[in-house]
């Protein structure tokens, strides 16, 4: 069963004076309110959004209050970097940061071990505006594996190499390591980057291992003990974090970042790093009459054969968001083909699209935008915050469910803030 939610909501950005009144509406109590600046203060105009998750997997119930703060953080970083005037790439890069520094997510700080009992991690980001992509795949001693994803990305952005070379987008193992300690991103030992938690996992697992490798039962018993710790070492493992953003200007960007499986082969690369996998974005344009940005979490092998993020982004180009997801949900990733072997298809996503208004604004100095933001999952929990530059603070959903789906309307509004 899927689980779905979303929520739509007009966002407009007000490119008058601060002098100008705003036209009341009836919608005027579900819209974040507006600061009067003083005479003597110079307005600033602010607008942007954010929607971030802490991973589709199993959560446990106990740390529901770190998860729920971690979102809540990350997305208030986010805010802070689009208040400062940062372009979406900037903002969502500061949010998977602040994802990453959790001991309580399987990224960066505090991830999954692999069967050597070392960290390896993976993370893309991708511009809307550009189309440019960074990545890093099973990379060590990196405490934020986003920064050197985003630093490809930026550094892809100037073109060629000396002698005309083309500059990387994906780079993998040592080689990811050394490129970012020579482009001035410190590293970080591995050790410090094991969390208690992780640890006592990687601990644990390799004793039901142990025991599993010396118990020969017979193939059925074998399959048995497998379907039975699939929460464990299924969906327990697979809470990838990311966030999407739209910025003042309409711009997108989306960003992932993971620890991957937990006792996984070392050098194995999860979506979280694969091109149209882990994460997508892409700004309106000719082709395209929305901008859409998607960030996935789950089993990377399942999001790699179906290439999920992209796939949920081409279908957002649909008229209906809702039901565009829940078809996407269903016939491109829970149906698909490639995973027709699968006993459990397990995943999820965020997704925020958005659009210039039609119909004609109040005044010929604002601009409209029709921002929706949805998320579905497969799997147990998703852990998801989400908060305009206009909230006081960011608000989380937290469904340890799949018995509903569920669908919201509210209003979003970009404006001034006194300076």
């Amino acid at each position: 069963m899927i689980g779905l939610s979303s929520y739509a909501g007009v966002m407009e950005s007000l490119m008058n004076s601060a002098e100008e009144q705003q036209p009341s509406t009836p919608l005027a109590n579900s819209w974040s309110q507006i600061q009067e600046s003083s005479k003597n203060q110079t307005p600033k105009c602010v607008g942007g959004f954010v929607l971030v998750h802490a991973g589709a997997g199993y959560h446990s119930e106990s740390k529901a209050k770190e998860y729920k703060h971690v979102c809540k953080r990350a997305c208030q970083r986010a805010v802070d970097r689009l208040k400062a005037g940062a372009l979406a790439v900037e903002a969502v890069a500061a949010a998977l940061v602040e994802l990453e520094d959790s001991p309580f997510t399987n990224a960066g700080m505090g991830s999954n071990l692999n069967l050597s009992g070392e960290i390896e991690c993976d993370a893309s980001i991708m511009d809307g505006k550009s189309l440019h992509y960074g990545a890093v795949g099973a990379i060590s001693g990196i405490k934020n594996p986003v920064l050197v994803a985003n630093r490809l990305l930026s550094e892809a952005q100037k073109g060629k190499l000396s002698a005309g070379r083309i500059p990387p987008c994906f780079l993998v193992g040592r080689g990811a390591h050394d490129w970012a300690v020579s482009h001035g991103i410190p590293p970080c030992p591995s050790e410090k980057m094991a969390s208690k938690f992780s640890l006592s996992a990687y601990k644990r697992n390799k004793r039901k291992m142990a025991l599993a490798e010396r118990i020969d039962t017979g193939h059925n018993q074998a399959k048995k003990r497998r379907q039975s710790s699939g929460n464990e070492n299924g969906s327990g493992c697979l809470d990838t974090v990311g966030a999407v953003v739209i910025d003042l200007e309409g711009n997108v960007a989306a960003a992932v970042s993971s620890g991957g499986l937990a006792m996984k082969h070392p050098g194995r690369v999860g979506q979280a790093a694969h091109y149209g996998c882990g994460c997508w974005a892409e700004n309106a344009c000719s082709m395209n009459s929305h901008s859409t940005a998607v960030s996935t979490s789950g089993c990377g092998e399942h999001l790699i054969r179906t290439m999920l993020a992209r796939e949920c982004s081409a279908a957002m180009q649909s008229e209906d968001a809702h039901q565009a997801l829940l078809e996407a949900m269903q016939n491109k990733f829970i149906s698909s083909p490639f995973l027709a072997g699968e006993d459990r298809v397990l995943g999820g996503v965020i997704v925020l699209r958005c659009c210039r208004c039609v119909e004609p604004p109040p005044s010929q100095n604002i601009q409209g935008i029709l921002v929706e933001f949805l998320w579905s999952h497969t799997t147990e929990s998703m852990c998801v915050g989400y908060m305009s530059a206009q909230d006081s603070k960011a608000k989380v959903s937290f469904p340890v469910s799949l018995t509903s789906l569920s669908f919201n309307e509210f209003q979003l509004k970009f404006g001034y803030i006194e300076t």
